[in-house]
């Protein structure tokens, strides 16, 4: 906008009255305007050069005959727009706003009074009214800058998968971890509450995305303890170069994904951006539904992440899907489980977990894997062959009571002159010092 000043009035004082704001545009018009009224312009010419018609350009030119420079202005200029939203609406928002949403995202809490209240306001438009009441609201943060990297083109190319601790329920339940696995290409979100980051619930969460989408052709993991074993590498993996593989690695190598491991959160910054996301909306959603355990928040994202993948999915560049269809079920629990190698003793047991298991089959196994699958059955494998075998009850211990402790008496002592210490000591010496005494 340019401000412009007219001429000074007779007492040689500009005052605000005498300021004129028009934008670029209007002072343009206005130089093509006088260079008509000076006609150093035809009106065809000012009408071609002002993109309007010769009909409008008359209008201006009497306007700007009547009333000066200030012709130029819009009529609506200075006047409440016919499309404003009423005082009353204004003053509902605000109240519900500063009450309670007043820890939601603008674009967040504009939903919310649109979906609960029926209150249409867009979240520009919030804001302003915010500002002008003073009201605080979420801004966000000043990003560092790093180096950007293209999407995947393909949907199933790459897949982001890490965990989340945050007080999901705000202190009216457990605190709990969200696993979520998010699409590199579209952004499809898929995810869980667990009660705590592990392997079993690495496993489980990913058994759910195959299930449901498909075998992804690689996958981002970070370097917790879960995704990536800390062990040293044994002498057999030693000569075959090989690194130590943890349980959720091995479940992936089997299925044929490629693990890549990330050396800073900011290399997996999808899934990361994600977490932030619903560690804002989320939280909030769970509390206007009053959710306060780990079942309670599990049954509501069903439906809660279709919604969200509506909202926030790409369009993959590419239209092809490069997920792998899926295996059977059972295929898919066997591979999806937590294996263990064990000894089998002389006697054909086997011990684990503080039980022991009798192999009920004739078998040259020395060592037999142990698998234990997701739906807590127990498996004894010997290459590739499911043993059978049953659980030995463990030793009840004796019914009758024990006898009481008998105190043992001290053993003898024999005193200093006994005759069996008389043959070890040296003979006494006759006659002269002994002992250092006369």
């Amino acid at each position: 906008m340019l401000r412009y000043n007219a001429p000074p009035t007779r007492e040689g004082i500009v005052t605000d009255k005498d300021i004129l704001t028009m934008s670029r545009r209007e002072a343009m018009r206005l130089h093509l305007l006088h260079q008509a009224l000076e006609k150093k312009l035809t009106q065809r010419e000012a009408a071609r050069l002002m993109d309007l018609s010769e009909r409008q350009v008359r209008r201006l030119l009497q306007r700007v005959r009547r009333e000066g420079d200030g012709g130029i202005c819009h009529r609506a200029r200075g006047q409440a727009s016919n499309h404003r939203i009423p005082p009353p609406v204004k003053a509902r928002v605000l109240a519900l706003f500063r009450t309670r949403y007043r820890d939601f995202n603008l674009v967040h809490a504009t939903e919310k009074l649109a979906e609960r209240h029926g209150l249409q306001v867009h979240a520009e438009t919030l804001r302003l009214w915010a500002r002008a009441a003073g009201l605080a609201y979420k801004r966000r943060k000043a990003r560092t800058h790093r180096r950007w990297r293209e999407r995947k083109a393909h949907r199933g190319e790459l897949l982001q998968f890490d965990g989340s601790h945050h007080d999901w329920f705000e202190g009216r339940g457990p605190r709990c971890v969200f696993l979520g696995a998010i699409d590199d290409a579209t952004n499809t979100v898929l995810g869980h509450f667990y009660e705590y980051e592990g392997t079993w619930p690495a496993l489980d969460c990913l058994k759910r995305y195959i299930r449901r989408y498909g075998i992804p052709q690689a996958i981002y993991l970070d370097k917790h303890t879960t995704y990536k074993s800390p062990a040293p590498p044994t002498l057999e993996e030693q000569l075959r170069d090989e690194a130590p593989l943890s349980q959720v690695e091995q479940s992936l190598a089997a299925l044929g994904i490629r693990v890549i491991h990330a050396h800073s959160p900011q290399a997996k910054g999808r899934v990361e951006r994600l977490f932030q996301t619903l560690q804002d909306r989320l939280v909030r959603e769970l509390r206007l539904h009053g959710i306060q355990s780990v079942a309670e928040a599990n049954v509501f994202l069903r439906h809660y992440l279709p919604d969200h993948n509506r909202r926030f999915r790409q369009p993959p560049a590419s239209p092809a899907d490069l997920h792998r269809p899926a295996p059977p079920s059972r295929t898919l629990n066997q591979l999806f489980c937590i294996r263990t190698p064990r000894t089998v003793r002389s006697d054909f047991t086997v011990a684990h977990d503080g039980t022991r298991y009798q192999i009920d089959q004739p078998t040259r196994a020395k060592r037999v894997t142990v698998e234990e699958w997701l739906d807590g059955t127990l498996h004894l494998l010997y290459r590739g062959q499911s043993l059978r075998y049953r659980p030995i009850p463990r030793r009840s211990a004796a019914s009758a009571p024990l006898p009481p402790r008998v105190p043992r008496t001290p053993a003898w002592t024999p005193p200093p002159d006994h005759p069996w210490r008389r043959r070890l000591l040296p003979p006494r010496p006759t006659g002269g010092r002994y002992h250092g005494v006369q």
